[in-house]
């Protein structure tokens, strides 16, 4: 079998329907770990005595725990108490919590960089403290952590591989198969290297627009042609 017969007719389909898993891994992890995160950081910082040291405990647990073993105690371990996931739904639950815990670390940073006679200006004019968080300290905290938000969501594409480890055959487990049943192990990982580097190119291009669309006035450098 030749290189060319071998890359087109074996290695890219199988790569192919690998990446539609993983496309759809963090298509689904993606929204609601951001949406957690935005949820424990703000709760760690403005939820008092009591669901503050709530969000901070969970963020010190999973960032405390491998993911890889997150994986583990969601697929095979909570079947032994009852509790039972297919292996995609696990890998999700999976990447949420750990995208969640990392993402609240950003916002409450961006939170943290926001000074306090907003919410007091907030409050002048009448808005409640949640509305105040809402309408004006939310906002401008998530233009701040776009950078840091950014570099989860790339961390989120390259450890959507671990779902091969509990038998989600995405993108790199479809590349090991092949490899696996062909002894091709340098081309195929070369190729899901070359993917998962598009993959990250277009997301870092893709950031880099939205980071300029929606960068808070006065806090982006000027170039040098409009300083001179």
């Amino acid at each position: 079998m030749d290189q060319a017969t071998f890359l087109f007719d074996i290695l890219l389909p199988a790569l192919m329907e690998g990446l539609v898993i993983t496309l759809q891994l963090i298509v689904c992890s993606a929204p609601f770990g951001l949406a957690l995160g935005v949820a424990v950081a703000t709760g760690r910082q403005y939820g008092g005595r009591i669901i503050s040291p709530l969000c901070k405990g969970f963020v010190y647990l999973i960032k405390g725990t491998p993911l890889l073993l997150l994986l583990f105690i969601l697929y095979f371990g909570l079947p032994s108490i009852g509790i039972t996931f297919s292996a995609f739904v696990a890998s999700v639950i999976g990447f949420i919590l750990c995208n969640g815990a990392y993402n609240s670390e950003y916002i409450r940073g961006a939170l943290m960089s926001i000074k306090d006679g907003q919410m007091i200006a907030a409050q002048a004019l009448g808005m409640t403290r949640s509305q105040a968080i809402k309408s004006v300290i939310l906002p401008q905290a998530l233009r701040r952590a776009i950078p840091g938000l950014s570099n989860e969501f790339i961390y989120l594409i390259k450890y959507s591989s671990l779902a091969y480890m509990i038998t989600v055959i995405e993108l790199s487990g479809a590349g090991k198969l092949v490899a696996t049943k062909y002894f091709t192990y340098t081309e195929s990982f070369a190729v899901v290297g070359i993917v998962y580097l598009a993959l990250v190119s277009i997301t870092t291009v893709a950031v880099n627009i939205l980071e300029k669309q929606l960068a808070v006035p006065g806090t982006v450098r000027a170039t040098a042609a409009v300083q001179l």
